[in-house]
Formats: C-alpha cells, sequence, structure tokens
C-alpha cells in the first residue's frame, strides 16, 4: 500500500474543498481503482491536499494512478468541477529514504 498525496488548486482564489468531500470520493472510486482510504487535509497550504492510501504493484504505478483518478474526480464528480489537481506524488518522506539507501557508508 502506498501513500499518495495529490494536491489541488481552485480555479477561483480562496476556494475552499466542500464538507464531505472524502466520503464524495471514496463512492466514485472503483475497485479497479485500488482505494484503500481517503484523508483530506483541507487546511494544507499552500494547497489542499487528499491523502490517498491504494494498493498497487510499484510507487510509480501508485502515483501515475493518484494522478487519473484525480483527473477523473474533477471532471466526475461536480463539487470537484472547480478544481484542477497540481500533483500526484508520494510525500516528501521518501527523498530521505532513497538518500539514505543510496549511501555508500553506514548510516549512522
Amino acid at each position: 500500500m502506498y501513500l499518495i498525496h495529490v494536491r489541488l488548486r481552485p480555479s477561483a482564489p480562496g476556494g475552499r474543498l466542500p464538507h464531505g468531500i472524502g466520503t464524495l470520493l471514496r463512492a466514485a472510486a472503483l475497485p479497479a481503482d485500488g482505494i484503500e482510504h481517503i484523508s483530506v487535509h483541507a487546511e494544507a497550504r499552500p494547497h489542499p491536499t487528499l491523502g490517498l492510501y491504494l494498493t498497487a504493484d510499484s510507487l510509480r504505478t501508485a502515483e501515475d494512478r493518484a494522478a487519473r483518478l484525480a483527473r477523473r474526480w474533477v471532471a466526475e464528480v461536480p463539487a470537484l468541477a472547480d478544481w484542477q489537481p497540481i500533483s500526484a506524488e508520494v510525500p516528501l518522506v521518501a527523498p530521505f529514504y532513497e538518500r539514505l539507501l543510496s549511501a555508500s557508508g553506514p548510516v549512522d
């Protein structure tokens, strides 16, 4: 399972994610989407963020699937009609672990 953050930008400045958007998106998800859980961070700055916990064969597949889902949701879920996905990626903890794995010496 992977946690992918999808950052969203409103079409109009100051837009707020609708209350209950996590429930709406969960209902719009298909079994093949692999969504296990959705966490909504409506107050995240600089952009509201959806935390998608999904199953996938690899990180790249998870990020690609999350990006496709976000595009589908803004096209099909009326509550997100005025939003645009701007990124779909693993949270910043990944670069830290990648540095640890690529270190040639012992890790302190």
